[in-house]
């Protein structure tokens, strides 16, 4: 336990060593968020006004599933976008590059159809799986759940292979799925590492939040929480831009066997020794 939450605060460490270097790269959370907001507003609203909410056990008409498609279209589009940006500029820096939020930006603007195919692909999925949850059988809510982990996990590495390697979403998928693999272990757990070491600052952070409010003084409360809010906006933001430094050095070290500078070898290389204690070479394991 105490070594892989060493290992996660070297993590941190690393990819926050990156995001001095290039603090553009936090802006490309920051925006997902902001437009992802906007677009669950947008839908949100109407839906409530017609009296649709956000229970769809109730209300599984064609009509509303069509929304929920939209809904996830759209929502998977941008955050894929701007995280295409994000491994984009990574890329560049752990390649011994100086990037620009433009270079980001530019790269997603140059794979748009592909990231729009990503995203269809995803929303159909997610309808799906949606499709599923809504029936009353556990077994099959189950069955949604376990689908929905597996996925995650097999498409871990399709946006940075998209992006970098300009190969096309069906293709990349495919790659993905090898590549996890292979590297199957620390791309998990890393990735968890990282969030959980927020989580735990998060809960921490929350504890004065609590104390203020057994005072019972209305201004101390509600400047408490907004503070706290703050801090959750700051966590996402760096938490996102973590995971995508990360999972890129991931990616350059499971392809080609290289470890980017602002990473240890042995950091990375024991990311890679879950399924086979020798070293990995040249792409292999």
């Amino acid at each position: 336990m105490f070594e892989s939450i060493g290992r996660s605060i070297a993590l941190i460490k690393a990819s926050w060593g990156v995001i001095k270097k290039d603090k553009e790269l936090l802006l490309f959370p920051v925006l997902s968020g902001i437009v992802c907001i906007i677009i669950a507003a947008s839908f949100l609203i109407p839906a409530v006004l017609m009296g649709v909410g956000l229970d769809t056990k109730n209300h599984s008409s064609p009509l509303v599933y069509v929304g929920i498609f939209l809904f996830y279209l759209i929502t998977y589009f941008v955050v894929i976008f701007f995280n295409a940006g994000l491994v984009a500029c990574a890329h560049i820096r752990l390649t011994g590059g100086d990037p620009t939020f433009s270079d980001g930006i530019s790269a997603a603007k140059q794979n748009i159809i592909q990231i729009f195919v990503w995203a269809f692909i995803s929303a159909t999925i997610g309808l799906v799986l949606q499709i599923i949850r809504d029936n009353n059988n556990f077994v099959a809510q189950i069955i949604s759940s376990l689908i929905g982990v597996a996925w995650s996990l097999l498409t871990f590495f399709v946006v940075p292979i998209m992006i970098i390697e300009n190969r096309g979403a069906i293709e990349s998928i495919k790659e993905s799925a090898s590549l996890f693999k292979r590297t199957w272990g620390e791309t998990v757990v890393g990735q968890g590492g990282i969030a959980l070491i927020f989580v735990l600052i998060a809960l921490i952070a929350l504890i004065p939040v609590f104390l203020l409010m057994l005072t019972g003084v209305g201004e101390l409360i509600i400047a408490a929480v907004s503070l706290y809010l703050l801090i959750l906006i700051v966590l996402f933001v760096m938490v996102n831009a973590m995971q995508g430094i990360y999972n890129t050095a991931l990616y350059l070290y499971a392809k080609n066997g290289t470890v980017p500078d602002v990473f240890s070898k042995d950091l990375i290389e024991n990311a890679f020794k879950q399924k086979n204690e020798t070293s990995f070479q040249g792409g292999n394991i």
